[in-house]
């Protein structure tokens, strides 16, 4: 069995995470720390895990007893983390932050539909950011082709769930329902590695990426809708899309048109092309809590242990 520890508990990405693994058959869970829940169960805060886990969430971390330990923690954390914990040798890391995405210090950006085989040679893996997700899976195609050439046009829309577990002035009920608002227009963290990867992956120079972020008044999903310039022929593009993906277990090209209820629940991503004048338009949709977060962080500990990437993440989505 693989020993697990999650840093960082309490939260959303977390209480996905804790789900996934206590019911993973390769999995022993040894233990969820967190700072603000010391000692209380598990249950008592992730209220849908009753049943599941008799955990209770330490005050202390003890690396030594783990194969693999996923860091769930605020952006900006894990280095203070490291510098007071180090690492005991041939332990394995996740970590779910913003920090490494750079793939600074070792670490491997952990987006398998693009470098499967360096994640499974990998000791330490930055898990990509939600939209960073869903907008690289609905370009990744085009850019190994060295299509991406003119303007990339991105809107995409999330729920309340990827601002995180900390209510705020834009995650309160009475202000997200029945509501919609753009945030970080041009400037969306995510960017950064977008741009970063696709540039490593396209031999030419990549073209702008012009993003608007959307809050949507739902709690789960990601819907992005990109469109750009293409030569191909929407036949041709769809070929591309559905050769690229041939092998990935769980991003698939969709016949028609897709939405979120499709995914949401899953650790699925359904990618749609269609041509429209010169313009391709690509639609991915995600679950930001699985694919976007935690599913995409335990498909990435099958690779990195030598499990069938699929391990526990066959998940029916709630469809209705």
């Amino acid at each position: 069995m693989i020993r697990a520890g999650i840093i960082g508990g309490a939260g959303y990405t977390a209480g996905e995470l804790i789900r996934l693994l206590v019911h993973h058959p390769a999995v022993e869970l040894v233990f969820v720390h967190s700072e603000s829940h010391g000692g209380q169960p598990v249950a008592a805060v992730h209220q849908g895990l009753w049943g599941d886990t008799s955990l209770c969430f330490a005050s202390e971390v003890a690396l030594d007893r783990l194969d693999v330990l996923f860091l769930c923690s605020a952006h900006g954390k894990s280095g203070a983390f490291w510098e007071s914990h180090p690492a005991p040798e041939g332990l394995k890391v996740i970590d779910l932050a913003q920090d490494y995405r750079d793939q600074s210090n070792g670490y491997v950006y952990g987006l398998p539909e693009w470098q499967a085989g360096r994640i499974r040679q990998a000791r330490k893996v930055a898990n990509p950011g939600c939209f960073a997700t869903a907008i690289q899976l609905a370009l990744l195609p085009l850019a190994s082709q060295g299509l991406l050439s003119a303007p990339v046009h991105v809107t995409a829309i999330t729920g309340s769930t990827g601002a995180g577990v900390k209510p705020g002035a834009t995650t309160h009920f009475s202000w997200r329902e029945g509501n919609i608002s753009a945030y970080k227009v041009f400037e969306h963290q995510h960017l950064l590695e977008i741009n970063r990867n696709l540039s490593a992956l396209q031999a030419s120079a990549l073209p702008e990426i012009c993003f608007v972020p959307l809050r949507g008044d739902f709690t789960r999903g990601i819907f992005a809708s990109v469109h750009t310039e293409c030569p191909l022929s929407e036949e041709q593009a769809r070929q591309l899309y559905a050769d690229y993906y041939a092998e990935a277990p769980f991003t698939f090209l969709y016949p028609g048109a897709v939405d979120l209820k499709q995914v949401v629940n899953t650790n699925k991503c359904l990618v749609s092309v269609e041509k429209h004048g010169s313009h391709l338009v690509i639609t991915s949709v995600i679950d930001n809590l699985l694919k976007g977060a935690s599913g995409q962080a335990v498909q990435n500990m099958n690779l990195m242990f030598g499990l069938d990437e699929g391990t526990g993440l066959h998940l029916k989505a709630s469809a209705f």
